[in-house]
């Protein structure tokens, strides 16, 4: 942890920042470039191709991938730095940025640590939907990964994902849990009936990703979490 500190130290040093973004070259970075046209393309900061906003988006994803060798730059990354840049400008990045960024270390510790955690809870809290999933063999993996290395920035609707950023900023990743347990209690009873259904479990995972995130309203899941 000292080393790690030490790391972020020197990164904030005049001119560390600039020197990776300008000098240093990176095998990924036409993926980065790629990936920032499709970040968050009708938020008026990034629409502007070339824009301060891409600029500022890329600079970030360059700079922090060069010196974060261990882990580089990870498909996501751009949906965590865009979301930053909508609340701090890119000069005060570098905290909230390893806050963010540890799920994403090498071989995923910490995030297959979040997901077992996770498998506990919805059994804990909802034994029928959870026996239903060991059942299916559907695990948090399979519709919860995205979700937690993005903070809901995959595949949700954006004034959702801000009110929950408003929150995970000021309160850390246990919002996170609460909000994938509240989007599960939230549509437990659709789940549980698709099972009945005998729905195949693409079916199910699918409802994760295409249906729930269109039709949830933001209020009802929020005040359950």
């Amino acid at each position: 942890m000292e080393e790690d500190g030490s790391r972020d130290r020197s990164l904030m040093n005049p001119g560390v920042y600039e020197a990776l973004v300008i000098y240093e070259t990176l095998a990924s970075e036409l993926e980065i470039i790629r990936d920032i046209s499709r970040t968050f393309p009708s938020h008026i900061f990034f629409q502007q191709r070339h824009g301060p906003g891409q600029r500022s988006l890329y600079n970030i994803l360059k700079a922090y991938s060069v010196y974060g060798r261990d882990v580089g730059y990870v498909q996501g990354m751009g949906c965590l730095a865009g979301l930053l840049l909508l609340y701090i400008n890119e000069d005060a990045f570098t905290c909230q940025w390893k806050a963010c960024i540890g799920l994403q270390q090498a071989g995923l510790p910490l995030l297959q640590q979040y997901l077992s955690q996770f498998e506990k809870l919805v059994m804990e809290h909802m034994s029928k939907l959870g026996q239903h999933f060991v059942e299916e063999m559907i695990t948090p993996s399979m519709y919860a990964r995205q979700w937690f290395i993005t903070v809901f920035a995959y595949s949700f609707l954006f004034h959702l994902t801000l009110r929950v950023w408003d929150v995970f900023l000021y309160e850390g990743i246990k919002v996170v849990f609460q909000f994938v347990l509240a989007l599960l209690r939230f549509c437990h009873d659709g789940l549980l009936l698709q099972a009945l259904r005998n729905s195949p479990r693409s079916r199910l995972i699918q409802m994760f990703y295409c249906q729930f995130p269109l039709h949830l309203r933001s209020s009802g899941v929020l005040q359950s979490s």
